[in-house]
């Protein structure tokens, strides 16, 4: 496999969400040094992503008393804010013109996994999808002091339900085991210690608005990981992110999610270096910089949602203008991703979790129905006789296996067709 066709694959598909028509082949053309620094450096301004309107979510107040006027139409308005949320994240992703900080934001979504099925509010979740964006290439340690200041994540963890006379230990113990350390990385008194150290805190359910009542508050020492203080949400936050866990726990969700989901990371994995001083972006771009993205042996499987939004970008569709939301969530649903619908405090599975046969149908199923709603441009525009060879930089792929160019030729008379076993293909569901 050429190398530099890989590399620059690697970074369309997973430092973004997969090529626009043209954009790979110009990649190519400018060389793979200057399209890893454009992947990598933030625009003052993403034109793309600052044309798409921000929803409009609101604090809808308090539930409706039963069997009142009110619920219905409290109930109509939560689903709508709901749908306009989930459209304007899928249509970031879609159109932005800088993938990273999209992507870093997607990443994070499932890092500081949150899900709106039990918080059921948008305004909460569509704040805090905003609070990962801003942090999402900048200080770990900003990030997690905000995080902890985040009423949809305090809420989903019942960090509100924690006192000073009952301690909840859920929002200590995934802080830890899942956000910050890692698993093995503290003991169970360490969670109680935590616990106390996160007590007082309170969430407006509504709007996701967070105090600290100090009345509910333990403000006495703690000994945690070998040392004894008196910590506020911010200084836990230092204290635990200076630990080189940390540093070690956060290359490996990096290595996990861009890198590979089977293999395990190397001590020489940059990451943990770039990431000494706790900057998201220092470590993406050592990971970006790193050997192991010109090796053959590193391959991702994309999520659903990854998968769509590659898709949308070739096939120069906007997901809110797909017809229609509900069938558009319906297809999502079914492949097992819907965004601010995580399945646990763990986030989405990866790898072979999203390859079945089931879900095989439904991408079928959800490629037939985008491909239908696509004008095909960029396909159309390459001859039948080169379609095979050029739907490759078309789509971002290092090459076809000689049994995907082998369907696809038998399909160079019907763009709808090929179209579809090229977007189903092995090569395009798993990043090489």
């Amino acid at each position: 496999m050429n190398a530099k066709r890989l590399e620059t694959s690697r970074l369309f598909h997973r430092f973004g969400f997969g090529p626009r028509p043209g954009e790979y082949a110009q990649a190519l053309a400018d060389g793979l040094a200057p399209t890893r620094t454009k992947f990598l450096t933030v625009p003052a301004v993403d034109a793309g992503a600052s044309a798409i309107k921000d929803p409009e979510i609101t604090d809808l107040g308090k539930r409706p008393a039963p069997n009142s006027a009110e619920v219905v139409p409290f109930a109509i308005a939560m689903r709508y804010q709901s749908e306009q949320m989930v459209l304007w994240s899928l249509d970031r992703m879609a159109l932005s013109d800088h993938g990273l900080s999209e992507r870093m934001t997607w990443f994070w979504h499932g890092h500081w996994a949150t899900s709106i099925q039990k918080l059921n509010y948008a305004l909460p979740m569509y704040n805090q999808n905003k609070t990962l964006r801003t942090h999402s290439l900048g200080s770990f340690n900003a990030m997690t002091k905000a995080m902890l200041n985040d009423g949809a994540l305090q809420f989903w963890l019942d960090g509100q339900d924690s006192t000073l006379k009952a301690p909840n230990e859920n929002l200590g113990r995934e802080l830890m085991e899942l956000f910050v350390l890692g698993v093995n990385r503290y003991s169970e008194d360490d969670v109680k210690a935590v616990a106390r150290a996160l007590t007082g805190y309170q969430v407006d359910r509504s709007s996701g608005a967070v105090t600290i009542n100090q009345n509910r508050r333990d403000s006495k020492p703690v000994s945690l990981l070998g040392t004894t203080s008196t910590f506020t949400g911010d200084s836990l936050a230092d204290f635990l992110i200076a630990r080189d866990d940390c540093a070690t726990f956060i290359a490996e969700r990096l290595w996990y999610r861009f890198i590979s989901s089977n293999e395990t990371m190397p001590q020489s994995f940059g990451a943990k270096a770039g990431f000494a001083n706790r900057s998201i972006a220092g470590a993406v771009s050592a990971m970006a910089n790193d050997s192991v993205m010109s090796n053959e042996s590193y391959s991702m499987v994309k999520s659903p949602v990854e998968w769509f939004i590659s898709a949308c970008r070739a096939l120069e569709l906007t997901p809110s203008q797909l017809k229609t939301p509900g069938q558009l969530i319906g297809q999502l649903d079914k492949l097992g991703q819907v965004p601010f619908s995580p399945p646990n405090v763990g986030g989405w599975p990866a790898a072979e979790a999203w390859l079945s046969s089931a879900t095989a149908q439904y991408r079928i199923a959800f490629a037939t129905w985008l491909v239908k709603q696509s004008a095909l441009r960029a396909l159309n525009e390459i001859p039948p006789a080169s379609r095979v060879l050029q739907s490759t930089d078309w789509l971002g792929i290092p090459e076809w296996s000689p049994r995907t160019q082998a369907a696809l030729r038998r399909s160079l008379s019907n763009p709808q067709q090929f179209a579809l076993l090229a977007l189903c293909s092995p090569e395009f569901i798993v990043s090489a």
